[in-house]
This record gives C-alpha cells, structure tokens and sequence, in this order.
C-alpha cells in the first residue's frame, strides 16, 4: 500500500512551501527551522518533511479533484525538502482544534530521509500556547524527532514558530544511536523540563522558581553538579557565568543547581551555597540546590541528570534544548566554548517577542 506522504507529491519539493490554508481566513503562521541529524548540530540536507492539518474550522476539508485517497488527510498538505543547510519553510494557516473535542490543534508531519527506505512519523506540532495542551498532555509527549511544541513570536500579523527536528531521535529502530557512554541531560531537540529547586542565592532567593518556567524566553544555561563536586572549577565557571549575564542580560539567565546526595541537609546546603555567592559576589547567577537528582518532589528526576558526572550544562532557547556539555572542565577554551554557542545559536527571531 503506498504511504500517504507521496501521493500528490510533486517531483521537485522545495525548501519552501505555501499550502492552501494561506488562502483562508484565519491567523497566518510560519513554521520555520532546520532539520538536523541525530547529533542535534550537522545540518541535513535533502529530508523531505510532510504534513497536512485541519482548516480554520476544525475539520480535514475535502475539494473538488482531491485523490480520494487522501481525504482524511483534508486539502491542506504538502512537502518541503531540506536545503543544503538543512533549513525549511512552511507558510500556511493555524489549523483548529477539532469541535467538540477535547483534544488540541495540531499539524502532522512526516520524514522521509534521503538514505533511509521508510518514512517515520514525528510528534505532532502542537501550539505552547493552547489551553487544551495541559500540563500531562505535555509529559506524554514521545518528543519524536525532538519536542513538537511550537512557541509563537509575533511578527505583525504573521504568527512565527521557529522549530528544528532531530532526524531519529527517539524513533524506535533508527539504524543509528546516540553513544551511551557518559549520558546526562535530555538530549538536543527536547525541551528542558520544569523542575523547582530551591533557590539559596540570587534574585529569587528563598523561593522555589522553575528555570524555563520563569526564564524561558530567551537562552538559558542550567549548570548541574552532582555528587562529585569540584569546588575550585565551580568557582570559575560560576564567575564565568555571572559575566555573561551581566553582558547579556535579559537574552541570558544562568542556574547552578547542585544536587549532591551525600550528606544532604537544607539548611547546611542552603548555607553554603550563600557563603559561596557573598565570597563571588554575585548578583545575577541563582544558587539553587536539590536533596538529588532523583528528587521527584521538586521534579528535577525528569531532566535526567547523571549524579557522578561531574558536571552537565544545558543549554536552552525558548525552553528547547540546543547545546549540552557533561564533564566541562573550567578553562579558557570552554569558556570561549560556551560563548560561542550563545553567539551562534539565537535563531532567526531571537528579538521578537
């Protein structure tokens, strides 16, 4: 039985693509990125992406001459084929969630890569800021071909989601994987999750405040450390990482977050991470700290850290993870690691609101 991604499909696909909901009433939007390969950094050329969603109203709307085949699919679909960048473009209109339903708007897509025979589906893109997208809906995401939530920038009256795909992440059976060896961290393409970590030093000291929650707009650094805490390297990247922040400011929010298990109290942990802020005086990096890693409580066990590296740095934009780092030693060529990740990895709208 022939797949429902080519029939229809025209014979030269390009990077963009304008599907017929352009032309109806309704909130314009652009979904734009690049498709990477499973490494989440080397730019993948000539992956045909399909999808198709429903109308303004809801419903996968037929027309005259639509292949019978596929009308469960409606008449908005089409393709767009990765450029040598690896980059896409999709104009069409913000599909409606279905009536009477409890289920929230979406747009299916598909993969085809160019050297593997089948085709794969990815996660649905959904819209972060649906109401019928509740907080379980979100944790029951597969994040297939990394997280399908689309977060929206506003450029006029154009709506702009800027959105990369991990080819064969989480895709079970993908003839490639990612190396097991020294893992810590979700991985690039999936969104950092929420946690809360109490907070011992900086702005939102004696609180509990979720990074991305909070700080998810623009980049962010989570700066993990485990049970093997190296206190001198600490140091250094902490004064790093405060320079940055005063450099970058609001396009930058940097957490410490220590999650030593050994000989865990609150109130001595909390103590000594204060004693470090006023000997670094530091005024915009947080201190914050778990009992550990596996602390379901403040929900930080869902970001996956290894508690015996000796440290994870997650890098995030707009709450999607785009760079991680484990075991990062404190020296001047990872500083300047670090800072060019921040300086090459804004995106397209990185100033939109």
């Amino acid at each position: 039985m022939e797949s429902f991604l080519y029939i229809g499909m025209p014979e030269n696909i390009k990077s963009i693509d304008t599907s017929a909901g352009w032309l109806q009433n309704g909130q314009k939007l652009l979904i734009t990125g690049t498709i990477y390969k499973l490494d989440g950094k080397t730019p993948a050329p000539n992956v045909i992406l399909y999808y198709y969603h429903t109308d303004v109203n809801g419903v996968y709307a037929g027309k005259q001459g639509l292949d019978p085949r596929v009308v469960r699919h409606g008449y908005i679909r089409g393709w767009v084929k990765s450029d040598a960048n690896g980059k896409y473009a999709i104009y069409t209109v913000r599909p409606a969630p279905y009536p009477n339903r409890n289920f929230e708007a979406h747009i299916h897509p598909a993969i085809k890569e160019p050297n593997i025979d089948k085709e794969y589906y990815i996660d649905e893109f959904v819209f972060d800021d649906d109401k019928l997208l509740t907080g379980q809906k979100r944790k029951r995401l597969e994040n297939r071909g990394g997280s399908g939530i689309l977060r929206l920038f506003k450029k006029g009256d154009l709506q702009i989601a800027e959105h990369n795909i991990i080819l064969g992440l989480n895709i079970p059976n993908y003839p490639e994987t990612i190396k097991a060896e020294n893992q810590s961290g979700l991985q690039i393409g999936e969104d950092q999750p929420s946690f809360g970590p109490f907070q011992a030093f900086g702005p939102d000291k004696g609180f509990r405040a979720c990074p991305v929650c909070k700080y998810g707009r623009y980049h962010g650094i989570v700066y993990f450390v485990g049970n093997k805490p190296n206190w001198v390297d600490i140091k250094k990247w902490l004064t790093f990482l405060e320079q940055q922040s005063v450099e970058r400011s609001k396009y930058l929010k940097a957490y410490f977050v220590y999650g030593n298990n050994n000989d865990y109290s609150k109130d001595s942990r909390q103590k000594e991470l204060e004693k470090i802020g006023i000997e670094l005086n530091l005024k915009n990096i947080a201190l914050t700290f778990v009992p550990s890693f596996s602390d379901t409580d403040s929900e930080v066990h869902l970001s996956k850290i290894n508690p015996d590296a000796e440290n994870t740095f997650i890098i995030y934009r707009n709450r999607t993870i785009i760079s991680k780092f484990i075991n990062l030693k404190a020296t001047e060529e990872n500083f300047r690691l670090l800072v060019t990740e921040l300086d090459t990895n804004k995106g397209g709208y990185f100033d939109l609101d």
